[in-house]
Order: structure tokens, then C-alpha cells, then sequence
């Protein structure tokens, strides 16, 4: 079966909320403790992409991905946090766990790029955990390269470093 892409819709943002949690308990496992993972639930993280969704829809778009009609995955861009009007910003790109090694990630951000290239952006930017090997290299494979710059962000009780990836349009 194939994976086909579309706009998300309100409907959606409960099992996108389910989808992240589950997405974030199976990659982050192995470098963050179990008790900043447990929280929030899948129906927390539902409900935090309704609220979200509710206040930047206008100028966010949310894609998911779809197997034999079950959501699969999803990406989340927008505007650049640090207000450059020239960049975008792919806020989120989760997957289900079983459907990694499946191409639908790799679609996803084919598409996520797409979208900001369509909002005129000439630079697309993203914030990767530094411990999370596998999704740099996935990112470092699509053309991505770490910028130096680094943060620390919070992930239920732990502190996680997170490092900027930045690329052209």
C-alpha cells in the first residue's frame, strides 16, 4: 500500500497528539529517562495540537501521511522563530514507529519543503536533539547541515541540548 499525503483537518489533531507521543517514546528512549517521556499522554499531546492548531493555522500547515486510511505521520512548519522573514521553519516531523525505513518520512519532508518554497521562504531551518543520531543522519541525507547554533528545551523533567539544521530552498 501507498502513503498518500494531505492538509490536515481539526478531525485529525487528537491522533496526531497520540501519534507524536508515541513517536517521541520510541526515538527518544534511548537517550532520555523513561519518567520525562511518560508525560504528557497521547490525549495531552492531542489536545495540545488543538490548542496550537487553534492559535497558528493561518500561517502554519500541517501535513499528515496516511497508510490504508491510519495516520502514519505528519510534519508542522511555519515562520522562523527567530522572525527571519526569509526562512521557514519545520517545527515537527513524527512517524509512527512501524512505518520508519518505509520512505514516508523522506516523502514528508520532500513535501514540507515544497510547502515553504511555495511561501516564498528562501531558507527552511529546523531544531534536532544532539543525541538523536539516526534523525541527523536523516536530516544530513536530505541536504541539511548543523548551523553551530544550540539550545536547551525542556522534555518533560530533563534538559535536552537541541542543535539548528539549516538549509536553501
Amino acid at each position: 500500500m501507498t502513503v498518500t499525503l494531505r492538509r490536515a483537518a481539526a478531525d485529525d489533531l487528537m491522533a496526531v497528539g497520540a501519534l507524536h507521543q508515541r513517536s517521541r517514546v520510541a526515538t527518544y528512549s534511548s537517550f532520555l529517562p523513561a519518567e520525562a517521556l511518560a508525560e504528557p499522554t497521547p490525549e495531552a499531546m492531542g489536545r495540545y495540537w488543538v490548542e496550537r492548531w487553534g492559535w497558528e493555522r493561518d500561517d502554519h500547515r500541517m501535513t499528515v501521511a496516511e497508510r490504508a486510511g491510519e495516520l502514519v505521520g505528519f510534519t508542522y512548519v511555519g515562520p522562523d522563530d527567530d522572525g527571519d522573514p526569509e526562512t521557514g521553519l519545520l517545527h515537527a516531523i513524527h512517524l509512527d514507529p512501524a512505518e520508519r525505513g518505509r520512505g514516508t518520512g523522506r516523502e514528508l519532508m520532500i513535501d514540507a519543503l515544497a510547502g515553504m518554497q511555495e511561501r516564498g521562504w528562501r531558507r527552511a531551518a529546523l531544531w534536532v536533539l544532539t543525541p538523536n543520531a539516526s534523525a541527523r543522519r536523516f536530516y544530513e541525507r536530505g541536504g541539511w547541515t548543523p548551523t553551530g547554533i544550540e539550545r536547551e528545551e525542556l522534555i518533560g523533567s530533563a534538559v535536552t541540548s537541541q542543535l539548528r539544521y539549516a538549509r536553501p530552498l
